[in-house]
Formats: structure tokens, C-alpha cells, sequence
């Protein structure tokens, strides 16, 4: 039970760095105009499918190998994801929401949903495509189409406390699914090995690319001598598996993953930076002084429209970036009206509200806090983890209504 609750605290400091990063969007944006940007979850969702397509695109029409992608692939789709939001965030604000800014809140809060229906109806279509397989067959169209997708992989899937075990020269069996190794190997009860294979593959030019695998071991424990039989999903031919090197890597009881190391020093890096920049910079001094009172913030020499657009655009940036870390972590992406989005962007949502909305710490105690609750709730019983997190949320709006972390506001009658 032990290890269990220890990998249960790994994936929630993982999962709760990315709710910190949505929920700070919602929070900077009510800080400085006092309403809630119901479209930003939706940015959130469009940040995940323009990572995908910029990563399609770029390996189908640069000749990138999908199974050892450089560096800068990532790079690449990382600012590209920036980019688009960013650029999405300021025209919400420009053309959704500055016309209405002396409107009725009811009247923003309306154009908000609205908002956010147009960004999941319109990434639903299924536009040209830009993207094809060596085949023919369509990879990525623009918009992004209804049909689920899965993310390439653009950061090595590395477990960092694995322990190698042995080393060598690996062919196949008899038979397809068979690999037979050159040494003796013992496989303990209760641990994970698999085989992490390198062999060389022929492509469509004719050209030999290496090929870098794993192949799970589906067998018992015990000790098996050197020339048995091993069988391994997936599975491959003898052809496949000829000259193939191989080294036997045995998991440790509690995995920390590379992508989990980079979502939590990306996220924190983005936190601290944004602190900085609130408390440290004529521009953070601007954003504070509008969430005071924006016409005084405007007698004082400031320009709001200016102001306002960043905030838009900065929420927009972290949630891309959140964007970018999700696929990484969760390959699976829906339709972009799928209903797990819109879960996601809710509990991101609930986090800004537990950690007091308009509060930047606020944010990011929340994003931890309700992926804790989400994450323990569920080892203890898994069909309410999400009742778990809005059961936290009236809790809270009911006994302190300003969050964890908020503080009531007097307002003038």
C-alpha cells in the first residue's frame, strides 16, 4: 500500500501542475475584470490540437523518423502552440469582450459560453488536409476534424530510477511473439521487466533506420537459461528481430517518469516566472492597479486596453502550455466538444474558485489541491473521484465563499 500511495503523489503533482496552469488563466483575467472567461478551456483544447497537427505536419513533410524525433521537434510545437493561443486570446478579448465591457455582466457571461461553443463546434470540422501517411491516407486536417487522434511521441519515454539488468545480443524464436537472449536472466515476483529492443528496419526508400522498441516480457518469474524462449507483446516476426541488441530493464516499485520530471519543472518555472512578473514589473504593477479599479488605473496614465489584451493573451500562453505537457503525458486527444475536455476544464475551473479566484497562489494551492482530491479520492473509490472534487467545491463556496486563500472585498453601496 505503500508504493501505491507514493505513485498516487507522483501522478498528482504532475496532474496538479497542469491544473495550476489553467486555473492561473482564469484567475488572472477575473483579477483584472472581475468575470469568468468560460472560453478559456477551449483554448486550453485548441493548444492540445494544434500540438498534434504542427507535430504531424512537420514529421510528414520533413521526413522526421515519428520513432526518434529530434529535439527541436518539440521546440517547434511548443511555440507554435504559444503562438496560436496567444493569438486566439487577444481576438477573444479584442471582438468578443472589449465591445461589451460597460455591458451587463450578464450580457459577457452569455457571450462567453458563446465563445466557447463556437471554438468546440468550429475545431469539429474536418478541413483540408495538410498532412498525409507515406499511404495516402489523411493524418491531420486543419480545422481538426470529429475523429480521435493520438499525439506523436515527441519526448522520450524514459522511466529515470529503472534499473538495467543485463545486456546483449537478442534474435528471434521460433515462432512470431518468441525472443530468445543470449544470457541466463532471473525475474523476480511482483516486479516489471521488459526488453528495451534496438534493431535495424528497411524503410520505403530502402534505406536501414534504427529502430528503438520495448517489448514487455509475458512471462512468470523465475530463472530462465540462456537460448529460451521468451514470449513478448508486441509481438514480432524472426526476420524482425535478427542482429536485434537488447537491454533487460527492470522497473523500480514506484516509476518516475522523464515526462513527469518536465510538467512539474516547466509548470513551476511558468509559476515563478509569472510572480515575478506580477510583482516585479511596470506591467504587473498595471495588471494590479486595473484589479483595483480599472477608471483610476486609466486617470493614472495606464493604458487598460493594452493591459487587458496581455492578461488575455498571457492566460492564453499558460494554458498552451498546459496544452503541450497534456499530450505528452496523455497521448489520447477527443474531439474537441468531447465531454472529457469540458471535465478538465471545469476541475481547472474549481481549482481557481478552492484557491480563491483572483489570486495567483490561490491558483496554484487549487490546481494541487483538487488533483489530490481528484487522485486519492479514486484509490479509495473510483466511480466518485469527480463527485470527490465538487463536493470540495460547495464545501468551500459554502463555508468560505472567498476561497483558501482569497480575501472578502467590501464594495461600496
Amino acid at each position: 500500500m505503500g508504493y501505491e500511495l507514493l505513485q498516487i503523489l507522483t501522478v498528482t503533482i504532475a496532474v496538479g501542475s497542469l491544473y495550476a496552469l489553467v486555473a492561473l488563466g482564469y484567475t488572472l483575467v477575473y483579477g483584472v475584470l472581475k468575470f469568468i472567461n468560460f472560453a478559456h478551456s477551449d483554448v486550453f483544447v485548441l493548444g492540445a490540437w494544434t500540438s498534434f497537427t504542427t507535430a504531424v505536419f512537420l514529421i510528414a513533410t520533413q521526413g522526421i523518423d515519428s520513432a526518434n524525433p529530434p529535439w527541436w521537434l518539440g521546440v517547434l510545437v511548443f511555440l507554435s502552440a504559444l503562438v496560436v493561443c496567444g493569438g486566439v486570446g487577444y481576438c477573444i478579448e479584442r471582438f468578443a469582450y472589449r465591445p461589451l465591457r460597460k455591458a451587463p455582466r450578464l450580457n459577457v457571461l452569455i457571450t462567453a459560453i458563446g465563445v466557447s461553443l463556437l471554438l468546440q463546434n468550429v475545431g469539429q470540422i474536418t478541413g483540408p488536409t495538410i498532412a498525409r501517411s507515406e499511404q495516402g491516407s489523411p493524418l491531420a486536417t486543419l480545422p481538426f476534424g470529429a475523429t480521435p487522434k493520438r499525439m506523436p511521441t515527441l519526448l522520450p519515454e524514459v522511466v529515470l530510477n529503472e534499473s538495467t539488468l543485463a545486456k546483449g545480443q537478442a534474435q528471434g524464436g521460433a515462432a512470431r511473439g518468441v525472443v530468445v537472449l543470449d544470457q541466463q536472466i532471473t525475474l523476480e515476483e511482483g516486479r516489471q521487466y521488459r526488453l528495451a529492443i534496438t534493431r535495424m528496419q528497411a524503410g520505403s526508400d530502402g534505406a536501414l533506420r534504427t529502430i528503438r522498441e520495448s517489448l514487455s516480457l509475458a512471462v512468470e518469474s523465475g530463472t530462465y537459461a540462456a537460448g529460451t524462449e521468451l514470449r513478448t507483446t508486441p509481438r514480432r516476426t524472426p526476420e524482425e528481430l535478427s542482429g536485434a541488441t537488447y537491454e533487460l530493464r527492470r522497473g523500480p516499485r514506484v516509476p518516475i517518469n522523464l515526462i513527469d520530471v518536465i510538467i512539474v519543472v516547466v509548470s513551476l518555472s511558468l509559476m515563478v516566472g509569472l510572480q515575478v512578473l506580477i510583482y516585479r514589473t511596470k506591467m504587473g504593477s498595471a495588471m494590479r492597479a486595473l484589479s483595483h479599479n480599472v477608471e483610476t488605473a486609466s486617470l493614472m496614465g495606464i493604458n487598460t486596453n493594452r493591459v487587458i489584451s496581455f492578461t488575455f493573451v498571457l492566460g492564453s500562453v499558460l494554458a498552451a502550455s498546459a496544452a503541450f505537457l497534456y499530450p505528452m503525458k496523455y497521448p489520447g486527444l477527443n474531439q474537441t466538444a468531447h465531454g472529457i475536455w469540458v471535465l478538465l476544464g471545469l476541475k481547472a475551473f474549481v481549482a481557481a474558485v478552492v484557491g480563491g479566484i483572483g489570486n495567483v497562489r490561490g491558483a496554484v494551492l487549487g490546481g494541487f489541491l483538487i488533483a489530490a482530491i481528484e487522485f486519492f479520492g479514486a484509490w479509495a473509490y473510483a466511480p466518485l473521484r469527480d463527485v470527490y472534487v465538487f463536493a470540495v467545491l460547495i464545501l468551500v463556496l459554502l463555508y468560505r465563499p472567498n476561497g483558501l486563500l482569497g480575501k472578502a472585498v467590501m464594495e461600496k453601496v
